[in-house]
């Protein structure tokens, strides 16, 4: 019989005034973090108390003075604002005339399974490294925003990522750091006798426990796992410290706990999904663990794996061949030597499910894993799409490349997350607040070439002062320290200057991604940067790795380049790279530069991001932009062309890189009749670049694509 399971949602502090005592309730949803009247609730009780909590409303009402909540309960345009937002939550959280219930009203009562290793949803719930765990923030979002019936699994890493400082060296240093729950919006679950709820996998000679926690984020449920209880060993209770860890035992205990784990936690909450969505192959174990239920009820693995390959959805999200977790065959038979024997299977038989000859030998690969037991699978681009293809061509030898069982989705963005929001008032002004409720329809953009030139050019400027503020404030905290040399804080961006054409590049450092192009001819760089009527500045930001020493050379490299007197403070390096961070770079810049060694961006979001908000890309054709660049809306580093060797393509990019910033780039964004005017060329190009992207690259049009695409067949095959 299933245990009732209860939640016990706490209360961030129980002296907030009744009259507003519902600002408890609402730190306890995510939908907060995507609407910004809901986030002017707290920030309004203390402009800078909100900002020092990192935007948490949690520890925001635990910090705030009561004096400060008594008079909020008592200002009739606070009172007004709060009735107004608080009307706005339920009508959303109550709405049952959704997207989805609209389109698909037979599968109402069916259910979606989403597991993913990271979730990147604000910037004060630090738990995502990069691109793929912001990717699935963001499509929980969207799912909340289109009434997908959605629940997902993670972690809650108690310890995050890692926090980056940079050296006055330019070396990566890195340190940890440790979350308090009780300050983040997640809620324990309890079974009516008062236990938590804990679901359990079993891992070579013992049985490790996970706690289930419950964070709600709009409409959607996202269980996160947490192994720092006391029921484990103090060895087990690291295995949800860490993102992204080296250790193999490690990684493949958490991938056993997330894809197993995920499973059990699933049946205990009482939830029978129709559909398994695989964000990437950490959780491909998940198949395994169905597989099993299925031959203890009676099936042969063959009549259970085609059951389950009917309902499994599998996203790819590299064509990278390292970023595709791999295990020697000796750590699978330490780990699942029970398991096959359950299924039926011999060894060979077991190890043939994920078998791929590698220079090392034979390795166990969590794609092949999960290509193997999933029909519903897809890349994050077309590009990807194709290159995935041809990369795992070799599990379908009877078939054509092209018939690979593989398509794609390109990724998108959740616009009401990384919009600003006085862009959003100007799109609500002179497009109509239709573009609210359908950002994926081209109509509804057609009407931004109505908007004024100067409309759209004094919000800009009004958010590159924005950044501006905000990277004055960062460096001051740095030096007020006390800590850091004094060319740090040049390094940090005190001399950026807020008309000057300002170019972003933020972004995860592996080698592939090229982080050192712009350096190839270093005194051309100088040059540009330094033209006294038409400077330029570059604001670099982003991780490598902290096991990654040649992306961490590649930070060195840039560091020091930036530290060099001869630029003038033109150039910058932002620290420690994270949510809010990225929501000022693509709110705030004129340009979003991306220079992956094509086709090995997947994908890539940030860019989409930009667009939205006015900037225009500037990137290699590759991933996501190979689709969006029109010749008219931004530019292209490079061509599509092969070269013979990594040397040649990286000559012919940063030549086609320079040319274009020099005769493209810098002269139309400084040419203007009027010196108070902005650039007439340069304002077509953001109005194209805003009304043809941001529809093509919403959130919303990618995740309809997953229901109409991957999860509706899916729930028909069930």
């Amino acid at each position: 019989m299933q245990k009732k399971i209860y939640e016990r949602v706490p209360v961030a502090n129980p002296e907030v005034p009744e009259r507003i005592g519902r600002l408890n309730e609402l730190a306890y949803n995510l939908y907060w973090a995507w609407n910004p009247e809901a986030i002017n609730l707290y920030r309004k009780l203390n402009k800078t108390l909100w900002e020092y909590v990192q935007h948490n409303p949690i520890i925001m009402l635990q910090e705030v003075s009561q004096e400060t909540l008594k008079e909020a309960s008592e200002d009739l345009e606070y009172l007004k604002h709060y009735d107004s937002t608080m009307a706005d939550f339920d009508a959303y959280m109550n709405d049952t005339n959704t997207w989805f219930n609209q389109n698909y009203p037979n599968h109402s009562d069916k259910s979606i399974a989403y597991l993913s290793f990271e979730f990147g949803l604000h910037e004060s719930i630090p738990a995502y490294a990069g691109g793929l765990g912001i990717l699935a923030g963001d499509h929980l979002k969207e799912s909340s925003d289109m009434g997908l019936p959605l629940n997902a699994i993670g972690f809650i890493y108690n310890q995050g990522y890692f926090v980056q400082k940079i050296s006055e060296d330019g070396w990566q240093e890195t340190s940890n750091f440790y979350l308090d729950f009780h300050k983040l919006p997640i809620i324990p679950l309890y079974y009516e006798d008062g236990k938590k709820v804990l679901v359990s996998v079993t891992l070579p000679g013992r049985e490790i426990y996970a706690q289930v926690w419950k964070m709600q984020v709009g409409r959607v449920s996202l269980y996160l796992l947490d192994t720092t209880i006391p029921e484990n060993s103090s060895y087990d209770q690291q295995l949800t410290a860490k993102l992204y860890t080296a250790d193999l035992e490690t990684r493949i205990s958490q991938e056993i706990l997330l894809g197993i784990g995920g499973v059990r936690t699933m049946r205990l909450l009482g939830i029978d999904p129709a559909v398994w969505h695989m964000n990437e192959g950490h959780a491909a174990f998940l198949s395994l663990e169905r597989c099993n239920e299925m031959v203890a009820a009676g099936k042969t693995f063959e009549e259970a794996a085609a059951i389950v390959r009917k309902s499994d959805v599998f996203t790819t999200h590299t064509p990278v061949p390292a970023g595709n977790d791999k295990f020697p065959v000796w750590l699978i038979e330490k780990y699942f030597a029970p398991m096959w024997q359950k299924l039926g299977l011999t060894r060979d038989q077991f190890i043939d499910l994920a078998k791929e000859n590698t220079e090392w030998g034979e390795q166990f690969t969590m794609p092949i894993l999960a290509l193997k037991l999933s029909e519903h699978n897809n890349g994050v681009s077309a590009l990807h799409g194709a290159v995935s293809r041809k990369m795992w061509h070799f599990l379908w030898p009877e078939r054509s490349v092209d018939e690979v069982p593989i398509t794609s989705i390109t990724n998108g963005v959740h616009s009401f997350s990384w919009l600003s929001r006085r862009m959003g008032l100007v799109f609500d002004e002179y497009l109509g607040t239709d573009w609210r409720t359908n950002p994926d329809d081209p109509k509804n953009w057609e009407k931004v070439d109505t908007i004024p030139d100067f409309v759209l050019w004094d919000v800009r400027r009004h958010q590159k002062r924005m950044l501006n503020n905000y990277i004055t404030r960062a460096a001051r905290k740095a030096w007020l320290t006390g800590s850091v040399h004094p060319v740090q804080i040049i390094a940090g961006g005190v001399m950026l200057e807020p008309d000057a054409l300002t170019i972003g590049f933020a972004r995860r450092f592996p080698t592939y991604k090229r982080g050192y192009l712009i350096l190839r001819d270093y005194e051309r760089l100088i040059r540009i940067l330094n033209d006294i009527d038409r400077p330029v500045q570059i604001i670099f930001s982003g991780k490598a790795h902290p096991a990654d020493e040649p992306g961490k050379l590649i930070v060195q490299q840039l560091y020091r380049a930036i530290k060099d007197h001869r630029t003038g403070g033109r150039m910058v390096f932002l620290e420690d790279y994270n949510m809010d961070i990225a929501r000022h770079l693509v709110q705030s810049v004129d340009v979003w530069m991306n220079t992956p060694r094509r086709p090995n961006e997947a994908s890539g979001t940030s860019g989409m991001k930009a667009a939205m908000n006015g900037a225009l890309n500037f990137s290699v054709l590759d991933g996501w932009w190979a689709e969006g660049y029109n010749g008219m809306n931004g530019w292209a580093i490079g061509t599509e062309d092969e070269y013979e060797s990594n040397e040649a393509q990286d000559d012919a990019d940063a030549l086609s890189l320079y040319e274009t910033l020099e005769n493209e780039i810098v002269p139309k964004y400084y040419y203007r009749k009027d010196p108070a005017e902005p650039s007439t060329e340069w304002m077509k190009m953001m109005k194209n670049a805003i009304k043809t992207l941001s529809p093509m690259f919403s959130t919303r049009r990618m995740v309809s694509e997953y229901v109409r695409k991957l999860y509706v067949p899916a729930i028909q095959n069930d």
